[in-house]
C-alpha cells in the first residue's frame, strides 16, 4: 500500500515559520512569513513527524513494534497474525488471514490516505515469487545483484 502525501500527516510540536514564496507576497507585505500548521515537504523534521504518527495510530490498534527495527510492526490475534512493514511512505502487509488483511487496510485507509497497490511483486529489490498450489513463497534478488557490476564499474 501507498500512503499519497505521507509527510502531510505529520504533526508539527514546535513552532515553525516561513518566507512567502516568490510572486505570492503582496507589495509592501514582502517581511510577512507563514506560520505552518502542518508538516510540508522539505521540512527537516517532515518525515519525523509523519513516522511519530503513524506509530502512534497503529499501535493504538495493537501492533507491537519491533525491538530491532521500529518500521516493522506485528499484531496477534489468537493464532492469527499480521505483519506491516512500513518504508517511508510504503506498506507491506503480510498475514495468515485474509479478514486481518482487510480490517488492517481500512484501519489504514480510515487514518491516511490509502492507495492499494495489489500484491506486491517487487520490494526494495527483491522479487516476491509465489507458488499458491505448492503453498511456497520465495524471494529473489537476481534483478539486484545483476545491477551491482554496472554501479561499481
Amino acid at each position: 500500500m501507498d500512503v499519497k502525501t505521507a509527510f502531510l500527516n505529520g504533526e508539527l510540536e514546535e513552532e515553525n515559520y516561513m518566507r512567502q514564496h516568490e510572486g505570492f507576497a503582496k507589495d509592501g507585505k514582502e517581511h510577512i512569513v507563514c506560520k505552518l500548521g502542518q508538516a510540508i515537504y522539505g521540512l527537516k523534521q517532515a518525515s519525523r513527524r509523519w513516522y511519530f504518527k503513524f506509530h502512534q495510530t497503529v499501535s493504538s490498534y495493537g501492533f507491537e513494534e519491533n525491538i530491532a527495527d521500529q518500521c516493522i510492526y506485528l499484531k496477534k490475534c489468537g493464532s492469527r497474525f499480521i505483519f506491516l512493514v512500513l518504508y517511508v511512505d510504503d506498506i507491506l502487509l503480510a498475514t495468515n488471514d485474509h479478514n486481518l488483511l482487510k480490517d488492517t487496510k481500512e484501519l489504514l485507509s480510515n487514518h491516511f490516505e490509502m492507495k492499494d497497490l495489489g500484491e506486491a511483486a517487487f520490494v526494495l529489490g527483491t522479487e516476491i515469487q509465489r507458488d499458491r498450489a505448492r503453498g511456497l513463497l520465495g524471494l529473489s534478488q537476481k534483478t539486484y545483484i545483476e545491477r551491482v557490476p554496472s554501479v561499481l564499474t
